[in-house]
């Protein structure tokens, strides 16, 4: 009688190992067959998946959905909302620049967290909105102040969640579990989520790489440690036996203090592997640029770069802060961006939204032009989430929360779909995300804003 062996999948993580003058190398290989498993070598070639999220500033021009108030006085009507629903929408003026991608919005959604009362102010939009797109929960009540706009998270923002997600990396994560890049420097305060959109937790804020030049050596230059690194890791599996030994002799401090030392030698053993053969094609050394699009360009480009040969599989794009100062004075805006909205500068915000999301149509552009060797883009892989602090930066609204879905996250985000709800829950864009990522989430949000939903006709 003969048996039928199937052979378990090859890690996607595997490499060549090798050693050059001593030092050990590592070569990463392309996707192949045997990591596909013996069901799924017909099926089209995926990749890990990527979660990516873009963050511009104040929102979109308003309109008549945001309140009576801004619909007096937008003289341009609702240039966002997509004039159709469903599959293959006619995108709006301001979702032109990204319709070569096939972008997916989800129009009319709000925050449905409950807001402490006293308010105290913490239903301002740019405060409310940003937490409840960024967590899913509300502001943390405690240390909150509103005259002098202090506040924080009560859990990690999306990114970081999901880079902390024993489903999404499991036990093999990237050199880099997220990274965070901005682009505008200019800030409203320098302090708090004015000045960084991602938090690991409460008043843990992630500062972003702004600089290119900063970005490029930490994704590709060799550590300068890295022959030192190489001989004392040669010495880690001689000693490893000894050190099982060595445990039944020592008291209990003595075994934490040996236990949390061999802790720091596996870490210098996974600093190696992951330093040395992680990308065969290393961009050139970038140069930099004032304007928001052609600095957009160079880390973009970086970013596909170090997404495409797995250096990370997650990240943050501040393009502009949460209501930023930033002066678009090559589109003729005399003053800052948040001064213009409460001035109610309804055509220069136009035209600053529009400028905003033709930077993040180059984002994507680098994203589809980042192919590995069997034809799949880093944008095949990626579940992008687009997203701004609120509806709009006139009179600060959360209503109509402008939301983008990019890429095809692996097959499980139906590209080109609009999908619209008056009044929904904003957080089933987040239990869309969360699900097309292969994490399993039965509900996500709090405080009032739980839901077990998710953007019907966008989640495949």
């Amino acid at each position: 009688m003969s048996f039928l062996v199937r052979k378990p999948p090859l890690s996607r993580r595997t490499v060549l190992r090798g050693a050059i003058g001593g030092a050990a190398v590592a070569l990463a290989l392309p996707p192949l067959e045997a990591m596909l498993g013996e069901g799924a070598r017909a099926a089209e070639p995926t990749g890990d998946p990527i979660f990516g999220l873009f963050y511009w500033a104040n929102g979109v021009p308003w309109h008549a959905g945001h309140g009576p108030d801004q619909g007096a006085n937008s003289p341009g009507g609702d240039v966002w909302t997509p004039p159709t629903i469903g599959a293959d929408f006619t995108p709006s003026p301001l979702l032109t620049p990204l319709a070569a991608h096939k972008v997916s919005v989800a129009t009319g959604l709000e925050p449905k967290t409950e807001v402490p009362q006293p308010d105290n102010g913490q239903s301002d939009g740019h405060m409310r909105g940003f937490m409840v797109a960024m967590t899913g929960d509300r502001i943390r009540p405690e240390g909150f102040d509103h005259p002098s706009h202090t506040l924080t998270c009560l859990r990690p923002t999306l990114d970081q969640y999901i880079a902390g997600h024993e489903q999404f990396y499991g036990n093999s994560p990237s050199r880099f579990r997220s990274l965070c890049l901005g682009v505008s420097e200019a800030r409203f305060h320098d302090y708090g989520h004015w000045n960084a959109i991602s938090f690991t937790g409460p008043d843990s804020p992630v500062a972003a790489i702004h600089n290119p030049a900063q970005l490029y050596s930490m994704l590709f230059d060799v550590p300068a440690d890295l022959m030192a690194l190489t001989r004392r890791v040669t010495l880690i599996d001689a000693v490893m036996a000894d050190a099982e030994g060595l445990r039944g002799r020592l008291g209990g401090t003595d075994k934490q203090r040996l236990e949390a030392h061999l802790d720091h030698l596996r870490e210098v053993q996974r600093r190696l592997d992951l330093s040395s053969g992680t990308c065969d094609v290393i961009p050139a050394a970038p140069g930099d640029s004032a304007d928001v699009i052609a600095r957009t360009d160079i880390m973009a480009g970086l970013l596909a770069a170090a997404l495409n040969c797995g250096l990370t599989r997650v990240f943050s794009f501040m393009l502009s802060s949460p209501a930023t100062t930033h002066v678009f004075n090559n589109l003729g805006v005399p003053n800052g961006m948040h001064q213009v909205c409460h001035d109610g500068q309804w055509e220069y915000v136009r035209s600053i939204t529009e400028y905003q999301m033709l930077a993040f149509a180059r984002l994507l552009d680098h994203l589809a032009l980042a192919v590995d060797p069997m034809g799949v883009s880093v944008l095949d892989r990626a579940c992008v989430y687009g997203v701004s602090e609120y509806g709009e930066g006139y009179k600060h609204s959360v209503a109509e929360m402008p939301v983008v879905l990019a890429g095809g996250a692996n097959g499980k985000l139906v590209r080109g779909y609009h999908y619209r709800e008056q009044g929904g829950n904003l957080c089933k864009v987040h239990v869309t995300i969360l699900r097309a990522l292969g994490i399993d989430t039965p509900s996500y949000g709090f405080n009032g804003g739980e839901t077990t939903e998710h953007l019907t006709g966008i989640l495949a």
